[in-house]
């Protein structure tokens, strides 16, 4: 028999650092702003808990209502907690104030981020005495929430209403875990004279993220490859041998997009509207592109995109070395994305020297990377690794074809073309090799030029493979459902 709260529902308390449209710095900011929309049934009453930054517009602060306010311990200190509430769309959210730990102007980045989210977590335990509301799965994401299951078991297990919670840890991106000096175990956390004292720690140092895979009853990744691939050394960031001996609890659930928002046919922040029936006027877009981007217009010249933030996880440095390539052929590379300076500069200089054949655009403005998605041809991703990767999903829903390497949710989501049946949504290769990634480039420019009967089938193939928030959120309510069976 499941737990159920005394509203004849499953509680679920969804625990993020970030969720659009309240606050939003990468991937996490949507999941934690479209999941639990999906999730929500008349069986689940999902709850979201976030910090109450002040870069939250202004919009959704006038019509947050207060609640309470509390202290939250931090080993010898105790801080102040002002509790907010706003519901929207049918979602109640609850805000954890704290002007000294959550008035900084952006999300991540302080010298005191460790202390900041052992102070979100923990209050994120705490408000649950002063609301109406019990739930029997706490859902934590990322390094920013791990705190959550081990102070959960080490300073609430008394406690009736802490009992029987259950929880699931998500891993959206594994190279951020959140380690920091082992002076904080006693004077942050608390956790010195506690069996966790020994099982947060790596080396010198506490690693939040570590407690949370060693304390929780569940823990997902973003994609089942990645799931996989992390307990291998070489994805696995220096906790392979502890997701190893967590497999039997250890699973990966494909993030997904939000096919409303994202809709070739209805979206407002393009020029041109098109269906996989209309996919000519898509041609259209790409011309007002390429006059938007200083390139010849021609609709014939295939056009490759990158929308990226520009680091080497996103596997730029094969691009990078490929340029002189793309300006010998008949084809065009337009970038948008702003990161680390080397990327910047490569891409800068080149389309200076070849604005014919590259463009970039170092900044980045969602109206622009919309128009980027329905005008291309191709979207390059040839990440190193990606937990998940939300570009490629993006683009097929434009009818872009993604390029890929084969790792992560980038392998669970792009079936590669395969020239002898015509089949696939995208080009994918293997090997992280600048020469594959390029061999793959062509492959894909042979079909453009040789056999465009087959480069339409995939467009409509790709445009027709859903990716929807639904698919996930059905799996997350089977693993909470399978949770509570125990």
């Amino acid at each position: 028999m499941e737990n159920v709260s005394k509203t004849g529902r499953i509680g679920i308390l969804f625990a993020a650092f970030e969720a659009e449209p309240f606050s939003k710095t990468g991937g996490l900011g949507d999941v934690a702003g479209s999941l639990p929309q999906y999730i929500k049934t008349a069986k689940y009453d999902i709850r979201v808990v976030l910090p109450k930054l002040n870069i939250i517009p202004d919009v959704y602060v006038s019509k947050m209502r207060y609640i309470t306010e509390f202290k939250v311990r931090l080993s010898w200190r105790d801080q102040g907690c002002g509790l907010w509430e706003l519901k929207r769309n049918g979602i109640t959210y609850y805000f954890l104030d704290n002007e000294y730990y959550f008035s900084r102007g952006r999300v991540y980045g302080e010298f005191d981020d460790g202390e900041r989210v052992a102070f979100f977590s923990k209050a994120a335990l705490e408000f649950l005495q002063y609301v109406d509301f019990e739930p029997q799965i706490l859902h934590c994401n990322d390094w920013h929430t791990a705190l959550m299951p081990v102070f959960l078991r080490e300073f609430y297990n008394d406690h009736p209403k802490y009992r029987d919670i259950k929880t699931v840890f998500t891993i959206h991106n594994l190279k951020f875990q959140g380690k920091y000096s082992g002076m904080l175990l006693g004077d942050v956390l608390g956790l010195m004279n506690t069996s966790a004292a020994h099982q947060i720690m790596q080396g010198e140092a506490v690693n939040f993220l570590q407690g949370a895979v060693i304390y929780s009853d569940r823990v997902t990744t973003v994609s089942p490859t990645y799931a996989g691939e992390i307990c291998s050394p070489y994805y696995g960031e220096g906790l392979s041998w502890l997701f190893a001996r967590r497999r039997d609890v250890l699973s990966g659930i494909l993030n997904g997009i939000d096919n409303k928002r994202y809709d070739p046919e209805t979206d407002l922040q393009i020029p041109v509207h098109f269906t996989a029936d209309t996919l000519n006027k898509k041609a259209e877009a790409k011309l007002l592109l390429q006059k938007e981007f200083g390139l010849p217009q021609d609709p014939d010249i295939p056009l490759f995109a990158v929308i990226s933030r520009l680091t080497e996880q996103k596997g730029l440095d094969l691009i990078t070395y490929n340029l002189p390539k793309f300006a010998g052929r008949r084809m065009q590379l337009a970038i948008l994305g702003v990161g680390e300076p080397n990327f910047e500069e490569a891409f800068s200089w080149y389309a200076g020297k070849c604005p014919d054949h590259v463009a970039a655009r170092i900044m980045f403005d969602e109206g622009m990377s919309r128009r980027m998605y329905a005008a291309s041809d191709v979207m390059l991703v040839p990440s190193r690794f990606e937990p998940c990767g939300l570009t490629q999903m993006i683009a097929m829903r434009y009818g872009t074809l993604p390029l890929v390497r084969e790792t992560g949710g980038l392998k669970d989501s792009v079936q590669p073309y395969n020239k002898f049946t015509g089949e696939g949504n995208g080009f994918s290769f293997s090997n992280y090799n600048a020469h594959e990634f390029w061999r793959t480039v062509e492959s894909a420019l042979d079909v453009w030029e040789n056999n465009h009967d087959n480069w339409v089938k995939m467009q409509k193939t790709a445009m027709a493979t859903d990716f929807g928030w639904h698919n996930s959120a059905v799996k997350y309510r089977r693993l909470y459902d399978e949770l509570l069976r125990g």
